[in-house]
């Protein structure tokens, strides 16, 4: 059973794909089938599992698909964020989409992550261990031992408190990111609407101690290339899930 807590998303859907080519030629990456589902049905069916009941979708990369897609959802309300003119990236497309949040906290999702469940449901841990009065934002932190698709030296230090750093230079972390999140919409205080990255807010965020990290029980699989979508298909068939 789902604990209080975010009931808000938005699903990140706007990028070009240029690493999934040629898969992305014809269609966005979202829309990229993992064991016959698309990629964003295995974030919609996680979010809507761990409670949550309405969902924004930036689309900017045959958008329309994208749309049409998402029309056959019932169990969720969905609403689209067009950016036409221009991508606004990870800082710009959520702040952009705030007012569909009314102030409260929410997750924020990946459409490329997925992941194979250890110990309990991950969101539903996030939403037990998340604290608005002492965090900015929570992210979900999967160790390099059990991730696939996942190439790079990590991307934060956490302790033991889970209190999350930027990695120093010539150093490894054992943690990667999965691109999922809990966000507190203060975390925008004074930025202004257009194109921009989130990362210099979490390092203010940092600099505070108010970013924090919990780690994934289970198997994170990031679906970035055409390599990893088979990669990820064979690892599902063995389990005999998906």
């Amino acid at each position: 059973m789902s604990v209080k807590g975010p009931t808000r998303a938005m699903i990140l859907a706007a990028g070009l794909g240029t690493r999934m080519r040629p898969l992305t030629n014809d269609r966005p990456k979202p829309l990229i089938e993992v064991r016959g589902r698309a990629l964003i049905d295995h974030a919609i069916d996680r979010l809507v599992a761990a409670g949550v009941t309405l969902i924004v979708v930036n689309v900017h990369y045959r958008a329309d698909m994208i749309r049409e897609h998402l029309a056959k959802r019932s169990d969720v309300e969905i609403r689209i964020s067009e950016e036409k003119d221009e991508l606004l990236n990870t800082g710009g497309g959520i702040f952009h989409v705030l007012p569909h949040f009314e102030g409260v906290p929410f997750f924020v999702h990946n459409s490329d992550s997925i992941w194979v469940e250890g110990y309990g449901h991950a969101l539903d841990r996030m939403k037990a261990r998340w604290d608005p009065e002492r965090m900015d934002s929570l992210l979900l932190m999967a160790s390099l031992v059990t991730s696939m698709g996942y190439e790079g030296p990590g991307d934060f230090m956490m302790d033991a408190e889970g209190h999350l750093s930027r990695v120093p230079e010539k150093h490894i972390s054992p943690f990667a990111y999965p691109g999922v999140y809990i966000l507190n919409p203060r975390l925008f205080e004074g930025c202004k609407p257009g194109s921009f990255s989130i990362n210099p807010l979490w390092d203010r965020s940092i600099e505070a101690g108010r970013l924090f990290g919990i780690r994934l029980d289970g198997v994170w699989i990031h679906v970035g290339t055409p390599e990893a979508v088979k990669e990820a298909e064979a690892y599902l068939a063995d389990l005999g899930t998906g």
